[in-house]
């Protein structure tokens, strides 16, 4: 067996930042496995603005420079707030974001000042149809009991869809065979993105034993035969179904409190993770497409420049990075990061 693997420099399509004193440390970790990461935008405050959009943008840059030379990539969205004007909107898309972020209110971490009534959102999803920006959806009901949320939320996209015939969507961090199977019935202009923890981990991870905060997430972590259809689907190729950690630091205190926080810092380990993953299933070139290819093309940008160096050999992951606990902490895993080329 060959003592590395080079990658293409991977894409991530769904990340968490922050912002704040931790943020550099942060972007500073990411760029060393990501060329690019679209950067959520439910921060405090939330980036929702032309203005805000250049300042975040502006912070990730001068943080990540000390990883990646300078070679990473931020890409910008920006959060639907209800009401949102038309010019507002055209505003951000000025200003460079290439999506636009929709949180149901109280779906998930920093998501109070979402969304409450969909059709608030109408003026901003057609300004969102005529620029060309794609809509980023967390898509649980947060009403419905929790592991039913994903579900749940399907009838709003599929409305989303008839009323906005050209607008592109992204169903965020799917982990049901519900979005999978809905996914494969939409029009082309859906894709999904999937996450390393959903699809190494289920439900039993989390509660099945003791319970385990470092694996709450939102959506949640699912049954067994959710896990095992997104796996067969990635292993695969699934068409439009992509690669977006989701990765999520909160301080360790913060997850080990009364109220555990949603989120899971899996950017240190997720590449790594899947390396594993994709070679046990004797897929190992298909991770290719699921982490650099599949979503650069949904967005319509420029295949990855660069490359990643996975090198084989036993790595356990931290107990502690950044002040958070990353993903499988304390796990042996078998490859580790390498040299990134630009």
């Amino acid at each position: 067996m060959a003592d590395n693997f080079v990658l293409p420099l991977p894409d991530d399509f769904h990340a968490h930042l922050r912002r704040g004193p931790a943020m550099a440390a942060y972007a500073e970790r990411h760029a060393a496995s990501f060329g690019r990461a679209l950067v959520m935008p439910n921060t405090k405050p939330p980036v929702a603005s032309a203005s805000e959009i250049a300042a975040y943008r502006r912070e990730i840059l001068a943080a990540a420079a000390r990883a990646s030379g300078g070679s990473f990539e931020p890409l910008m969205s920006f959060k639907l707030l209800g009401g949102m004007s038309r010019s507002a909107v055209l505003a951000c898309a000025q200003a460079g974001a290439v999506a636009g972020k929709y949180y149901p209110a109280g779906a998930t971490t920093g998501s109070e000042d979402g969304i409450v009534d969909p059709e608030s959102a109408e003026e901003a999803l057609d300004a969102m149809q005529e620029a060309g920006i794609v809509l980023c959806i967390h898509g649980e009901s947060p009403e419905a009991p929790a592991l039913d949320r994903e579900a749940r939320f399907l009838p709003v996209i599929e409305g989303m869809l008839g009323r906005h015939p050209r607008l592109r969507i992204v169903m965020e961090h799917i982990s049901t065979v519900e979005s999978l199977e809905f996914l494969r019935r939409a029009p082309r202009r859906v894709g999904a993105t999937a996450t390393a923890h959903h699809l190494l981990c289920t439900l039993e991870d989390l509660l099945g034993g003791e319970l385990d905060p470092q694996l709450f997430c939102r959506p949640v972590l699912k049954a067994r035969r959710h896990a095992d259809a997104l796996r067969e689907a990635v292993l695969r190729g699934e068409p439009r179904l992509f690669f977006g950690s989701d990765s999520a630091p909160h301080p360790r205190s913060a997850k080990a409190a009364r109220r555990a926080p949603a989120g899971i810092y899996t950017s240190p380990s997720a590449i790594p993770a899947l390396a594993g993953f994709f070679e046990a299933e004797g897929r190992l070139g298909a991770l290719e497409s699921f982490v650099a290819r599949t979503g650069a093309a949904f967005y319509g940008l420029a295949p990855p420049r660069g490359s990643l160096e996975l090198i084989r050999g036993p790595w356990t992951v931290p107990e502690e990075l950044d002040g958070a606990v990353p993903f499988l902490s304390g796990r042996s895993l078998g490859w580790r990061l390498g040299r990134i080329e630009v």
